[in-house]
């Protein structure tokens, strides 16, 4: 069988650059296989999927050496119009994709160019819609839905023209636990039923392995660093000297002194022979036990009995009543759509309650402005290029001082000196646009920390980033919690970040509070997971395998651990 994808001793350099982004590239892709890439940030892996969907050369010019042939065919011949009909790509930035004014019609954009009957199109977006589960939202603008379904609206958009080759930059990176593994089995079934052949880059990997993959390709300082199954790559150090996390479950097993042996299938906990690993878990479980570290009991924030709806007839939030002490750092998790952001609106004083109130340090702040809630609660916002408005990193850190008339002086000092505990000091005079995502992401977080809040709010802080700059955001965010006693709370999809790094997790789903516990009780409770849409951790079910009489405990067990050696 011939590849469909196929590089040979290929190399790119974009024109901007003085060393290659891509060396030597030798990689096959065979039709209908699934292929997942991975790799940490910086390492090449979207370049590596820009040269297949065309955007390398068509839109970001370069020089190339070597061969690269897409169904038999070079690029240059085939044209970005012809690689279209070929490779269809779903982005990570959605809102870059997006050309319809309603769901329905950016859908049926491909099918309206094609000039299809009427008739049938309305069948075949009903069909797809229906497979990613937007099929109420044909009539919504694609601008007002969450980050999730933005990210299925983008899937049926690709999904619904007939290509051989389906590329999925970082699939997972706005959704939810459940409806990431909805959207992986959807993947699968489609590369089942319909022969496609499937390219995923993705950072989750261990949610990204909820279906089985052909192959794992590493890609490391612009190299393929390894090309094997998932049962081989997690029985070796590959992952870890490369800087990408493994699954939880590894992790665990590696903690515990253990060897893993690629003949016990390692990729999916569910399926993995943990009988040779039994006693040596067990005896870690004994001796790692660690105590949690003791809390606040002084009240921050107080959410009293809160309702709210856009209209009268539609309730986006009932009765939500919770409570975070001083210095505490906690989850708000639940489903797409479950109401978290519109939640942080109110307590922003963006929105107005329907119902209740929310007090700061015991005094209702309804009285209080915008402007006013904004000097006690700061708000960090999921995309770090919706908060942004200056040209300069200086200047943006500035901005919210010399508003409020702070004199040239201070802010200068103050600006300086939280530049240096966000690691962005050397960049103070560097442009905004010469930055990653991730700086970006600590210079929005550095604006709102020069300002001296309370409390902090972050909506899905660690989005999208590989765990490198994944451990530095969180890290840093930890040393902000406990050296400046600031009260930090995340909303995330990320289970790890809530396990890892939150003593405490609010879940909301439907818009009610279903839940306020630890971590890995929560995690640990297949109900309120299931309700929420999040993913009990595959911890729970490898302490059951290894004969832990309580899963929720050794889950507590290795977080506690986890904190003492990172």
């Amino acid at each position: 069988m011939e590849p469909i994808i196929e590089f040979k001793n290929y190399s790119f350099k974009y024109n901007s650059q003085v060393e290659p982004t891509l060396r030597d590239i030798d990689l096959s892709v065979y039709p209908g296989e699934k292929i997942l890439i991975i790799g940490p940030s910086g390492s090449g892996k979207s370049t590596l999927a820009n040269c297949i969907n065309g955007l390398v050369p068509f839109s970001y010019a370069g020089e190339s050496t070597g061969e690269l042939y897409i169904g038999g065919k070079e690029p240059k011949d085939l044209g970005i119009f012809g690689l279209s009909k070929m490779v269809g790509t779903v982005l990570q930035d959605t809102d870059g994709q997006f050309i319809g004014l309603t769901v329905a019609e950016d859908i049926a954009f491909v099918l309206e160019n094609d000039c299809m009957e009427e008739e049938k199109m309305h069948r075949r977006v009903d069909a797809i819609a229906d497979m990613v589960d937007v099929k109420n939202l044909l009539h919504h603008a694609p601008g007002a839905l969450s980050g999730g379904q933005k990210q299925r609206v983008s899937m049926a958009g690709v999904m619904i023209d007939d290509v051989d080759i389906l590329l999925f930059d970082e699939p997972l990176a706005n959704l939810d636990p459940a409806t990431g593994k909805r959207a992986i089995a959807l993947i699968d079934s489609i590369q089942k039923e319909q022969n496609k052949t499937i390219l995923i880059i993705e950072h989750r990997l261990e949610d990204a392995l909820y279906k089985d993959v052909d192959r794992i390709v590493v890609v490391g300082d612009g190299r393929i660093v390894a090309d094997m199954t998932p049962d081989q790559l997690l029985s070796c150090d590959i992952l870890m000297k490369e800087g990408i996390r493994e699954p939880l479950y590894v992790t665990a097993l590696k903690h515990a002194g253990c060897t893993i042996s690629e003949k016990d299938r390692p990729a999916h906990v569910e399926t993995m022979d943990f009988s040779a690993y039994k006693g040596q878990v067990q005896e870690w479980f004994a001796s790692a036990q660690t105590p949690a570290k003791g809390k606040n009991s002084q009240v921050a924030l107080a959410v009293e009995h809160l309702d709210f709806s856009y209209d009268a007839k539609h309730p986006i939030l009932q009765d939500i009543d919770f409570s975070v002490n001083k210095g505490e750092m906690i989850s708000i998790v639940g489903k797409n759509g479950a109401g978290k952001t519109t939640l942080s609106s109110l307590i922003c004083g963006f929105l107005q309650p329907d119902k209740g109130r929310i007090l700061l340090d015991g005094q209702d702040i309804a009285p209080l402005s915008i402007k006013e809630r904004g000097e006690k609660i700061g708000i960090v916002m999921q995309n770090p290029n919706q908060m942004i408005s200056k040209a300069m990193i200086y200047d943006e850190v500035a901005l919210g001082l010399a508003v409020r008339g702070v004199s040239e002086d201070e802010i200068k000092e103050r600006v300086y000196e939280t530049l240096k505990i966000c690691g962005l000091y050397p960049f103070r005079n560097w442009p905004i646009s010469a930055l990653s995502f991730g700086q970006k992401k600590r210079v929005t977080i550095a604006s709102i920390l020069v300002m001296n809040p309370q409390i902090m709010i972050l909506d899905e802080p660690t989005a999208g980033q590989d765990y490198r700059h994944y451990t530095e955001i969180m890290e840093f965010l930890k040393r902000v919690n406990e050296e400046f006693g600031t009260t930090i709370i995340m909303i995330t999809h990320d289970m790890h970040l809530m396990l890892e790094y939150t003593d405490r997790a609010i879940v909301i789903a439907d818009g009610q509070m279903i839940a306020d516990d630890t971590p890995a009780n929560i995690l640990t409770n297949g109900q309120i997971a299931d309700r929420a849409y999040l993913k009990q951790t595959s911890l729970y079910e490898m302490a059951e395998k290894c004969g832990i009489p309580s899963p929720s405990a050794f889950v507590e067990c290795f977080i506690n651990y986890e904190r003492t050696v990172r």
